[in-house]
């Protein structure tokens, strides 16, 4: 009886090992026999066992390796890493020794695009209205209310509708609450990424004569910032390196819709030791808007170029540099100062941060440029954004200034940056396409 137990058990054992290995067998057969890859750009493949991937070339156009490590979720994921252009191949096989299928790897150049350096100017018009203050209203009973405090409002918050109506701006608010007048009405909010719903009744002001709910509200904001980079095939471009946040409450604005454009530069205040230096630069409501804002990030602002804007210098794609490629040492900034020239500045890169999450203070540099000291005392707003450039690569971007020292601050790496934009999904799109 025992022994056609173990037999049960050792057959079941052996039709699971056999399904498995069927299922997968017939999975990899179906693997697409060419897979592409951008140059820096890693792609995982999950290989379970018994099969292996070997690779048949030894010409280094990419190297494989086990991802097994506690970054990994998974120990079947094998990493390929594409270290130069070119083409090679790979072997799937059952046990290290049946071949499975044969992969062709295509490495393709690595993402260009053009540096930036141009002032611009940013409008931005929230989603909804943003709550900047709180104040009690004195009623026409002559007491004291404060109807947004009470019913739970809080500063910060992003009020988006009022009584199932999306807000438009802050007179279409108070256009609302009036129509309502003292019934209780419904408000939708954003508090941080949670949707919440409050009731508040209005009061009528003894004052202004019309139904308050005690709240100062916000919905646009405009300022200047540094161009990044863009690609001129998608025209997606990236710039700032940093959020646009609300200065009253320190909240990420929420892009309703927004543009950016070419501004010009009218003077500097120079950094100084414990006070932020700034690039005053201006550009009317009338002057033709460079670009779409789609995005808002604590990485940077993002969107579409409607039109390409002067070229630098670097009037043509320059290669990305990835984070392992940089190198302590001297590098170069874009940006734009009092003569509303593009022009490149020397700086010295002190401190590079390995990330291996998304973050804005990858860098600590130094400006070192005579003449930028002399005209800014060196990083101040309005730069940020400015791109760094080292060995002929786009690498990064200026993104803060050390208030204690402003010829020091922080840059974000390039590859954050194209990360948020959205560029590299668009390639693997297109690569998805072609194989």
């Amino acid at each position: 009886m025992k022994i056609a137990n173990k037999k049960n058990i050792l057959f079941c054992i052996f039709t699971f090992l056999l399904s498995f290995i069927i299922v997968n067998f017939i999975e990899y057969l179906n693997y697409p026999s060419q897979i592409n890859v951008i140059e820096g750009k890693r792609r995982i493949l999950n290989i379970r066992f018994p099969f292996k991937i070997n690779n048949l070339n030894s010409n280094k156009t990419i190297s494989i390796s086990n991802l097994d490590d506690k970054d990994s979720n998974q120990k079947n994921e094998i990493e390929i890493i594409p270290l130069k252009k070119g083409k090679a191949h790979l072997q799937i096989n059952l046990f290290g020794l049946v071949p499975v299928k044969k992969l062709e790897v295509d490495v393709l150049p690595r993402l260009k695009v053009i540096p930036g350096g141009h002032s611009i100017g940013v409008k931005l018009k929230t989603r909804g209205v943003l709550i900047v203050g709180l104040e009690e209203i004195v009623g026409v009973d002559k007491q004291k209310h404060n109807p947004g405090q009470d019913a739970g409002l809080k500063i910060g918050d992003s009020i988006l509708e009022i009584e199932g109506e999306k807000v438009k701006n802050a007179e279409h608010v108070i256009e609302i609450i009036n129509k309502y007048k003292d019934r209780n009405i419904n408000i939708k909010v954003k508090r941080n990424k949670h949707i919440m719903n409050f009731t508040i009744k209005p009061v009528k002001s003894i004052l202004y004569n019309d139904y308050k709910i005690g709240l100062w509200v916000k919905d646009s904001t405009a300022g200047v910032g540094t161009l990044t980079f863009y690609e001129p095939n998608t025209k997606i471009y990236g710039a700032l390196g940093h959020a646009i946040s609300d200065v009253e409450t320190g909240q990420i604005l929420s892009v309703g819709n927004g543009e950016i454009v070419k501004s010009r530069v009218v003077s500097i205040k120079q950094g100084k030791r414990g006070h932020a230096g700034e690039i005053r630069g201006i550009f009317l409501e009338t002057t033709e808007p460079l670009g779409k804002l789609d995005r808002n990030t604590s990485y940077g602002i993002y969107g579409k170029l409607y039109k390409e804007p002067v070229r630098t210098k670097y009037n043509r794609p320059l290669e990305i540099g990835l984070q392992n490629e940089i190198k302590l040492g001297k590098a170069k900034i874009l940006t734009t100062t009092d003569d509303n020239k593009i022009k490149e500045y020397d700086i010295e890169i002190e401190k590079i941060n390995r990330q291996k999450r998304m973050g804005n203070k990858s860098m600590i540099i130094r400006i070192t440029d005579k003449e930028l000291l002399r005209k800014t005392g060196g990083i101040v707003q309005g730069m940020s954004g400015s791109p760094i450039i080292q060995n002929g690569k786009i690498i990064g971007a200026v993104t803060h200034v050390f208030v204690n020292d402003p010829t020091k601050g922080y840059g974000i790496f390039i590859e954050w940056m194209l990360k948020e934009s959205g560029i590299e999904n668009y390639i693997d799109r297109e690569l998805a396409k072609t194989g």
